[in-house]
């Protein structure tokens, strides 16, 4: 019992931090979770244009951890098939534990308009556990997301997008569970081939802006590292670096939230 308690207390004060991305949302694999303009490595339930650019099938599995607690930890696995005219992608996350979990399964397409202009859509069923005295049940409500990217610039990439723009919630007979409604713009420059800066802004309906930026350099072939940060009520920084072996490829990114601590990110990437 006191178990439940600490959990649910700790919830409680996570969600003024998350209220700009839900918890279920996977983290992106890139620094500081800027990805609005990240083509070359896509990530579900973020920018649906960079699905447009998988030139081969693709799968991968992450696991974040938040804060050391593995009741607040985030599971996902997500699928890219590239089919010539659209892409199809499939995913699912799961973020929670038995007493109270979220899930989101989707299915994404997306298409590039001659390497100059992508876009993709997904739509997600989003399903919240519930257990109370009276009943447990699952409630769920299907959403969309909505994202474009373009290469404005031979160095400067630019992407805009969406996850919940209608706004939709979860409606039960005694409450409502308001989803997050995220809007999300970056940029991606590339001062060399082997380094990027990323640059993104997102704003939830509800909450305040966060804005993140941080480079990645790809020392040689084999590794790449990052450094970053990013800022809504704290400034948080971000470390990580990526590592690419054939057709695998393994990234490990962490960040240092000054009251909560350690989240870490570890995404284990497969291309055929």
């Amino acid at each position: 019992m006191k178990r439940i308690c600490l959990i649910f207390f700790l919830t409680a004060c996570l969600l003024p931090v998350y209220a700009q991305i839900s918890p279920v949302i996977p983290s992106s694999v890139s620094v500081a979770g800027a990805s609005s303009a990240v083509m070359n490595d896509w990530s579900a339930f973020h920018n649906p244009a960079a699905l447009a650019h998988v030139d081969r099938t693709e799968i991968a599995a992450q696991f974040e951890n938040r804060f050391m607690m593995k009741e607040l930890s985030t599971k996902s696995v997500q699928a890219g098939f590239n089919t010539g005219p659209v892409n199809v992608g499939l995913s699912f996350s799961y973020q929670g534990y038995s007493v109270y979990n979220e899930m989101i399964a989707g299915l994404g397409l997306a298409r590039n308009f001659g390497d100059k202009f992508s876009m993709g859509v997904q739509f997600d069923y989003y399903t919240a556990y519930f257990s109370a005295s009276d009943e447990s049940r699952y409630r769920g409500a299907v959403l969309a997301q909505f994202g474009v990217a373009s290469t404005i610039l031979p160095k400067l990439t630019v992407g805009f997008n969406t996850f919940n723009p209608f706004q939709t919630n979860i409606k039960t007979e005694f409450s409502t569970r308001r989803i997050p409604s995220v809007f999300s713009i970056g940029t991606n420059y590339a001062f060399a081939d082997n380094l990027i800066w990323l640059t993104q802004i997102d704003k939830e309906a509800s909450s305040n802006f966060r804005f993140a930026s941080g480079f990645e350099y790809t020392m040689i072939r084999e590794l790449t590292v990052k450094l970053g940060a990013y800022g809504t009520d704290y400034l948080i920084p971000c470390l990580g670096f990526g590592i690419h072996l054939g057709g695998f490829h393994f990234h490990l990114n962490g960040e240092l939230h000054p009251l909560l601590g350690l989240n870490t990110v570890a995404n284990l990437k497969y291309r055929f």
